[in-house]
């Protein structure tokens, strides 16, 4: 399992990182993302935090946990209701302070996010994933798809309604998906059998690979450019 979309207590989150991916552990990740919400006011202080924990000591080293288990832990950030046309200036700014994932909050059904977000999430290399992009238009699916950007397909209640629209636009721009969790509290680790459903439920075809393809191999394939590109 990968997620690569989780909160702490750096912003909404019920847990503190140290026992975000102890939990991690014990639910059988293989990497997870520590994404808290940030702009201009707390973008220091949230990857500061971060840098701190002993968690990420000899960076780019797998962390070892009790009994031999291994995770790989990203430090990273989600962009949150950040004016459009300043997206670039904090992607920019984050990935200097250190950011190893960048995630912009996309205009999701259920949040008055800025229009254009989306937009400029997609047309910048430097973003990873585009969350929760609500009715992302085929325009965008393919500038995703041009800039690497990966679309996620969201088990967050309210941003998962337009899942289906996400996984249609992206299939036929050629854009690669991820399922997140978006986790703010214990509950909502996902295991194997929940992320296939929640992708099968989006419109994602079990037999033909389509499941398996977002699970495992877009999730490894961002894990790979991370590592080669920030660790």
């Amino acid at each position: 399992m990968f997620d690569f979309h989780t909160h702490s207590l750096f912003s909404d989150g019920e847990l503190l990182p140290s026992e975000l991916v102890r939990r991690a552990v014990v639910n059988g990740y293989e990497a997870v993302g520590i994404t808290d919400h940030v702009d201009f006011t707390n973008l220091e202080h949230v990857l500061g935090g971060l840098k701190r924990l002993e968690l990420w000591e000899g960076k780019g080293e797998e962390t070892k946990e009790g009994g031999g288990e291994k995770i790989e832990v990203l430090r990273g950030v989600e962009l949150t209701h950040v004016p459009a046309v300043k997206i670039g200036k904090m992607v920019k700014k984050a990935r200097a302070l250190g950011a190893e994932l960048v995630v912009v909050h996309g205009e999701t059904l259920v949040e008055p996010v800025e229009r254009g977000t989306n937009r400029a999430a997609v047309t910048n290399p430097a973003v990873d994933i585009l969350a929760h992009p609500g009715l992302v238009s085929a325009e965008e699916a393919e500038l995703a798809k041009e800039n690497g950007v990966f679309l996620e397909i969201s088990a967050r209640r309210g941003h998962c309604l337009a899942n289906g629209h996400v996984a249609k636009v992206s299939r036929e721009a050629g854009a690669k998906l991820l399922l997140n969790s978006d986790l703010h509290s214990p509950e909502d680790f996902l295991t194997e059998q929940q992320a296939a459903r929640i992708l099968a439920g989006a419109g994602l075809d079990l037999d033909a690979g389509e499941v398996k393809k977002v699970m495992k191999v877009n999730s490894r394939d961002l894990l790979k450019r991370v590592r080669e590109s920030y660790i």
